[in-house]
């Protein structure tokens, strides 16, 4: 189980203005569907359901995490969310503008330049063929922004705490934690409005993911940054996060602050998530 003295700065993080502030992202009756082959020809039609109807808002500058066991439906909505894949029912608004899954790729530019996304595996998700500064740069020439790009490389490298002179190198003469980074800076260069991470801290080690994660809560406070991060990770998302919500076989089951859901959950599912955390007794030897 969670335990109390490990969250208890939600002041720091600004619980506040998440109350205040007016959904960035909002999410009404989001629903995902896909169809099964029929068993045989005269079978019924079969589907699986990814996303149950779901409704769920992501107020600007909170961070929301999302959790539950793996199929439960998280990256489906990540993906909805992002209007990388379109909903069989339901509709997304960022900043009050729909999001039109089904659009031309150009006419969704302007969510692109307002999201950035870092993945699980800080190697599969960097070109191997393409030098740092590439990396960084892409979004930026991909979505036609202007100025230089060089000097805006060098800036948010050293924002994830990487040496400008590494921009001429390539992804595998780094560590896994950097190419995190790298992967970090990719997603930032642009100044989103909002950074979403799946699983972006499960492939590094302890040490490592602590560094990224005191990253993260930074680069947020200073940025003013919207983070919605997926994680298996309970401790993760109880140190970062402003609120939670509770994925379990593509259902929302519980959603609201950090505190209430992890400290005092009211779903089954949710309890029996969180009492299978180890923990380790300090008295034991």
């Amino acid at each position: 189980m969670v335990s109390p003295g490990a969250y208890g700065r939600s002041g720091e993080r600004g619980d506040d203005m998440t109350e205040k502030s007016s959904p960035i992202i909002r999410a009404r009756g989001l629903s995902r569907r896909y169809a099964l082959p029929r068993e045989t020809p005269f079978s019924p039609r079969r589907e699986n359901v990814a996303l149950a109807p779901t409704d769920l808002d992501v107020a600007e500058g909170s961070a929301l995490g999302v959790i539950g066991e793996s199929g439960s439906g998280k990256s489906t909505l990540i993906r909805l969310l992002l209007g990388l894949d379109r909903p069989t029912e339901g509709t997304v608004e960022f900043a009050g503008r729909p999001v039109d899954a089904g659009a031309r790729a150009r006419s969704l530019h302007w969510l692109r330049r307002q999201t950035g996304v870092v993945f699980q595996d800080p190697y599969a998700s960097l070109d191997p063929r393409m030098s740092v500064e590439q990396i960084v740069a892409e979004p930026l020439w991909a979505l036609g922004i202007e100025g230089d790009r060089s000097a805006r490389v060098r800036e948010v490298l050293e924002d994830v705490g990487l040496e400008p002179a590494m921009a001429s190198r390539h992804p595998h003469e780094f560590s896994g934690g950097q190419r995190q980074r790298i992967a970090l800076a990719r997603a930032i260069a642009h100044r989103p409005r909002v950074l979403v991470g799946d699983e972006p801290l499960s492939a590094l080690d302890v040490t490592v993911r602590a560094q990224i994660l005191r990253l993260l809560a930074d680069l947020r406070r200073r940025d003013g940054l919207t983070l919605v991060l997926v994680s298996h990770d309970v401790g993760v998302v109880q140190s970062l996060c402003d609120a939670v919500a509770v994925m379990k076989d593509g259902s929302l089951v519980e959603h609201g602050p950090t505190d209430d859901v992890l400290l005092r959950p009211q779903h089954a599912y949710t309890r029996r998530l969180l009492a299978s955390i180890p923990v380790i007794d300090p008295t034991s030897e």
